[in-house]
């Protein structure tokens, strides 16, 4: 696997760990603001808060609850990239400039998200700790969560090679 260190995230999770490629070129402002997070911390400790099998794992709210973020909307940066297995998309509320540091990754193919949602990842390896991670109970549609999975670290390639 050939990565740039300055785009690949690191994720270690309570199932495992996950090596995200940041798409810079197909949304910068998202990437930027992704790694000023995972720089922070902001990451470290918060849950997966809304698994739906079959669909995608979600992440990124500092309230566990989906209801939160980093204080920073941005602007949306749709773009052409399909969102299958392993993509790596911006969360957001009704509004399209709304994604803030909420982030969900699809388990199976979800193209009807294509031009609502900006594509910023992919997932390289590890999509065995996100299928692992704790689904939401059948039966609700929000895909809440009782006792979620969460990330233990978010940490910058390059960063750790210093």
């Amino acid at each position: 696997m050939s990565t740039d260190p300055e785009n690949t995230l690191l994720l270690k999770l309570d199932t495992g760990q996950v090596t995200i490629a940041l798409k810079p070129e197909l949304a910068p402002t998202h990437v930027e603001r992704v790694k000023e997070l995972v720089r922070e911390g902001f990451y470290d400790g918060l849950v997966f808060h809304r698994v739906i099998d079959g669909f995608m794992a979600q992440t990124g709210c500092p309230h566990g609850t989906g209801t939160g973020g980093s204080g920073h909307n941005l602007k949306a940066e749709f773009n052409e990239a399909p969102f299958h297995r392993g993509t790596v998309g911006a969360a957001r509320a009704q509004h399209p400039d709304s994604a803030d540091s909420q982030f969900f990754i699809c388990f199976d193919d979800a193209d009807w998200l294509k031009g609502q949602y900006t594509v910023w990842g992919e997932v390289l390896e590890g999509m065995e700790a996100v299928d692992a991670l704790t689904k939401a109970p059948p039966g609700d549609p929000a895909g809440r969560v009782p006792d979620p999975d969460k990330i233990i670290s978010a940490r910058i390639l390059s960063d750790t090679q210093k």
